[in-house]
C-alpha cells in the first residue's frame, strides 16, 4: 500500500518475480485490454507537463487536532480529492498526473497526518482515522459531496472514506491499495518487522524534507507509517461489500498488490469497476520512485477522468 513506499523495497525484485509467476488467465486478457486501449487513448493526448504549477489556493485546515495541508487546482463542480502514499507528498505521489487532471476537474489534494506540511497528533495513524480527517477537511471547505483518487496507502483510505462516510462519496478511483494483509505480495509484512529509515527510498526522503517545516519530523512519519502496516488488520468484507459509491480499482501487473486481490475486491464492492495496467506500483500515474511513460501516465489521467464523467 503506500506510494512505493519505504516498505516496498524489501526485496522488491524477488517478490515482483512472485508476482509473474502465477498464471491467472483473466488477469492476463485484463491486461491485453488495457495496453491496447489506453495506450491508443494515451496517443491522442498532447505532453505531459511535469510541472504542477501553483495552486489556486492552500492552507492548514484545524481539523480532529492537527492542521492539516492542503491545495485547490483547477475548476469543475465535483472535487476531485487526492490521497497520497503512505511516506509521500503531494508532489512525489501525484506531481507528474495532478496537472493532467486539473485540466478537467477542481482538484483538492492534501496531505495526511505527519506527512509534509500537515502536523502530527500524539496518536498513532491509522486509515479509519484519515478518513475521518479528510472528511472533517470537506467539511471545514464547505464540500457536500467529492470524488476520490487514493494511492496505494491512500487508496486503503479511500475505501475507509467509503465505508465510513458515504454520504460525502460521489465516485471512487482506488490504486494500488490492499483491504487484507494477503493482498500484498509474500514477504512484504515480514519486511515490515525489521524496516529502518535507511530502507526509505531517498526521493521520498527528499520530497519531504523540501516541503516539511519541521525535518526532524521525518523519522516520526516513517516510524508511524511503519508501524501502522505492522498491525495492519483486513478490512472485514462485509465493509466492503458496504461501499455504495462506483469504485474503479486500478494496479499495475507488476504492483506490489496481487492482481488476483483486486479481482476479489472488485467482487465484493457491489458497483466497481476494475483494470490491471502495464506496469509496477506507481508507474502509470507517474509516482516519485517509479520509472515513468508518459504516454501510460496520460492514458490514467485520460481514463480517470472519462469514468468520473460518465
Amino acid at each position: 500500500m503506500l506510494s512505493r513506499n519505504w516498505f516496498f523495497t524489501f526485496d522488491l525484485q524477488s517478490m515482483l518475480m512472485q508476482i509473474l509467476n502465477h498464471s491467472f488467465s483473466y488477469i492476463k486478457s485484463l491486461v491485453l485490454v488495457s495496453t491496447f486501449v489506453f495506450t491508443g487513448i494515451a496517443l491522442a493526448h498532447s505532453q505531459q507537463n511535469n510541472k504542477m504549477g501553483k495552486p489556486i489556493t492552500s492552507g492548514l485546515a484545524p481539523v480532529n487536532g492537527i492542521n492539516m495541508y492542503y491545495e485547490i487546482h483547477g475548476k469543475g463542480d465535483i472535487p476531485l480529492v487526492l490521497i497520497h502514499g503512505g511516506g509521500s507528498t503531494i508532489e512525489s505521489s501525484f506531481g507528474n498526473i495532478l496537472p493532467l487532471l486539473s485540466k478537467h476537474h477542481k482538484i483538492i489534494a492534501i496531505e495526511l497526518q505527519a506527512h509534509g506540511r500537515t502536523t502530527d497528533r500524539d496518536a498513532p495513524e491509522s486509515f479509519e482515522q484519515d478518513a475521518d480527517d479528510v472528511a472533517a477537511l470537506l467539511k471545514y471547505l464547505k464540500v457536500d459531496k467529492a470524488n476520490f483518487f487514493g494511492f496505494s496507502n491512500g487508496g486503503t483510505t479511500s475505501l475507509q472514506i467509503g465505508i465510513r462516510h458515504p454520504d460525502i462519496v460521489n465516485k471512487l478511483v482506488v490504486v494500488s491499495a490492499s483491504s487484507k494483509r494477503d493482498g500484498m505480495v509474500p514477504g512484504f509484512f515480514e519486511g515490515m518487522e525489521n524496516a529502518t529509515l535507511d530502507n526509505m527510498p531517498q526521493p521520498l526522503k527528499d520530497a519531504y524534507l523540501k516541503v516539511a517545516p519541521k525535518k526532524d519530523g521525518l523519522i516520526v512519519m516513517f516510524t508511524k507509517d511503519r508501524d501502522r502496516m505492522r498491525g495492519f488488520k483486513d478490512i472485514p468484507d462485509d465493509a466492503l461489500k458496504s461501499i455504495k459509491a462506483p469504485a474503479l480499482l486500478l494496479a499495475g501487473d507488476k504492483d506490489v498488490v496481487l492482481p488476483e486481490h483486486q479481482v476479489q475486491m472488485s467482487k465484493l464492492i457491489p458497483n466497481s469497476r476494475l483494470a490491471i495496467l502495464p506496469g509496477d506500483h506507481g508507474s502509470f500515474i507517474g509516482e516519485v520512485c517509479a520509472k515513468k511513460d508518459s504516454k501510460m501516465i496520460e492514458a490514467t489521467a485520460t481514463m480517470i477522468t472519462d469514468y468520473l464523467n460518465k
